[in-house]
């Protein structure tokens, strides 16, 4: 469905968690040239350190051990998300895109020594007990996760399904640290998800970007066009997405887009440089769409948002996302082992870096919640109020059910809710054109 200038797959990283971030997946040559010769002193005191290690620490450290760890440092001190992957790890790594896995439903990373919460995955233990994108998690159990690599975090909070965890967590507005106990389950994302909104008008959820995602969103965009007899327009919720797979992203993004650049990388050697470029065909005919996003859109989801939002053929609202740019190439090892190495960084069409910067909606909505009002609030006096009004046309008993259905879903999400009335000008505006 789309073109491209160099063959590449994404991966969704950290299958017990859901650690989806956007990958490219292939092997760099191995070659010598343009690589700085080791400095011979510095090499020395690699030797030093390994052997007053070996002589003098309190217990016997394997000699893999001590190296496996050295080039774990080594990697984790570019940036959060470079890493080694031990034979476990590239395992999960390769079977992360199937949309099911074990663990909490949680994409994190690191900051400042502690394990932060990227976004919880939808409908699973994190979800449900209420982890919010932001959150700091200082405690695992009774184990502080100072001084924590990431991956051990990962595997401390791994286990059976069924069994339980404590996290504390600090969070932003919260005087002290909550404690929430999660119990460990299988975890089975549905990447798309739909609901119509209102004759005409459609919702489209991705939690996050797997394998099939482009081709679910297919299936999902044909179904609504025979439900509603042709789509007026789409909420295309990207909320808490982490990312995943960057085909997907670009399949997503090609669906509603004709023709033109989708994203594009730079970095610093030729096959960390690559394009891809939509194909003709609308899936919504060019029908207006509304994109959701918040601080919990990273990676995959910014692509797709920063695509659309550069061509004009969305309107982007809710708050700015999380700014996770970069590409990270797998470079597989011997003994099934690999490096997981950012090698790029993203660019929208018009070559704005997502990169720690995010992609900044077009209309900026705050967290709010519809309350409904007491019966001692002061209510405004309408027409079917006053004494012996005419009665309306429509048959006496016959009930408002387009109003019950909005005033229901802006109680329920009012971001939501917010998108389907632009949605609705957009849709007038188009047919008066």
């Amino acid at each position: 469905m789309h073109k491209k200038t160099r063959m590449g797959t994404g991966i969704v990283i950290g299958a017990v968690l859901g650690l989806a971030l956007s990958l490219s997946f292939g092997v760099f040559a191995n070659r010598a040239d343009n690589v700085d010769a080791i400095p011979l002193e510095d090499l020395r005191a690699f030797t030093d350190v390994f052997v007053r290690i070996k002589r003098n620490y309190v217990e016997e450290v394997d000699n893999s051990q001590l190296l496996e760890n050295a080039i774990r440092g080594m990697l984790s001190g570019l940036d959060p998300h470079s890493a080694y992957l031990g034979e476990r790890e590239f395992r999960d790594l390769q079977i992360g895109t199937s949309g099911e896995f074990g663990g909490l439903g949680i994409e994190v990373g690191m900051e400042d020594g502690f394990v932060k919460v990227i976004a919880p995955i939808d409908d699973t233990p994190a979800s449900r007990a209420g982890v919010r994108p932001g959150d700091l998690i200082i405690r695992l159990d009774d184990t502080p996760v100072k001084g924590m690599s990431l991956t051990d975090a990962v595997n401390t909070m791994r286990g059976p399904k069924g069994t339980d965890i404590t996290l504390t967590i600090v969070r932003e507005g919260t005087e002290r640290p909550l404690k929430l106990t999660l119990t460990r389950d299988t975890i089975r994302v549905r990447s798309v998800r739909t609901e119509m909104l209102e004759p005409g008008f459609a919702y489209l959820r991705i939690t996050n970007f797997q394998a099939k995602t482009g081709e679910n969103l297919l299936e999902a965009v044909a179904a609504l066009q025979a439900e509603s007899g042709g789509l007026k327009g789409l909420v295309l919720d990207l909320r808490n997405n982490p990312g995943g797979v960057l085909n997907s992203a670009v399949s997503v993004s090609d669906a509603f887009l004709e023709e033109g650049l989708i994203v594009y990388t730079e970095g610093r050697v030729p096959d960390a440089q690559f394009r891809y470029t939509a194909s003709r065909g609308d899936v919504l005919r060019g029908a207006p769409i509304v994109v959701l996003v918040n601080e919990g859109s990273a990676s995959a989801s910014e692509i797709v948002a920063g695509a659309l939002q550069d061509h004009q053929r969305a309107v982007v609202m809710g708050s700015n996302t999380f700014g996770k740019g970069s590409v990270q190439t797998i470079l597989p090892l011997r003994q099934e082992t690999a490096l997981k190495l950012t090698t790029a960084r993203y660019y929208t069409p018009a070559g704005r870096s997502i990169q720690a910067e995010g992609i900044t909606p077009d209309i900026v909505l705050e967290k709010l919640s519809v309350a409904q009002a007491g019966e001692e609030s002061l209510q405004p006096v309408i027409e079917a109020q006053l004494s012996r009004h005419l009665e309306s046309a429509r048959q006496a008993g016959q009930e408002t059910q387009d109003n019950e259905a909005e005033e229901s879903l802006a109680q329920r999400d009012t971001q939501i809710y917010e998108a389907l009335n632009l949605l609705k000008g957009l849709h007038i505006l188009q047919a008066r054109r």
